[in-house]
């Protein structure tokens, strides 16, 4: 297989990828052409080899840098901004993780901690309202653990860094 029908290949089931994940097919789509580029793209280069609109491409581009998974680079004498992606792809699962975490997790364990006791009234028993209780409950218990364990990968990967940091820095 030639190069460019392989990164074409996998720039479509990234963003196949994506779509599962619940992000654009082609925020996806931008990130795998930046993460399979040798160098840093301009939008112009971007918008060609992905046949998307200037706007398409900003959007999508300024999402990735709130992510963490793309950034801006400033070329003397270019008036142009150039971008490229996040390359070690451990960080890559690890920044998704965490903003994954922050969108999705938290919000959610915020409402399951407001609605877990209910109350019986006119319309719902007792028994109506400790069963909700206890499914939600359940719910909630399931979602620290994947919080908990999100924040464990999170923090080892953290750790992993600082503790290699810091050895390197050792006389």
């Amino acid at each position: 297989m030639q190069l460019e029908e392989a990164k074409r290949k996998f720039i479509e089931g990234w963003g196949t990828l994506g779509s599962a994940w619940g992000v654009s097919r082609t925020m996806a789509q931008v990130h795998a052409l930046l993460l399979v580029s040798e160098g840093a793209l301009s939008t112009e280069d971007i918008m060609e080899q992905l046949q998307i609109s200037r706007g398409n491409v900003n959007l999508n581009v300024r999402a990735l840098m709130d992510w963490g998974l793309v950034r801006k680079e400033l070329r003397p004498g270019e008036r142009r901004e150039f971008f490229s992606g996040e390359k070690d792809i451990h960080k890559v699962a690890t920044l998704i993780m965490k903003e994954r975490r922050r969108r999705e997790l938290e919000p959610i364990m915020r409402v399951l901690g407001e609605i877990k006791q209910v109350e019986p009234s006119a319309t719902v028993s007792e028994a109506e309202a400790r069963a909700f209780s206890e499914t939600i409950g359940n719910i909630q218990n399931f979602a620290e653990l994947a919080d908990r364990t999100a924040a464990t990968i999170i923090k080892a990967d953290e750790n992993w860094f600082l503790s290699t940091f810091m050895k390197l820095m050792r006389p």
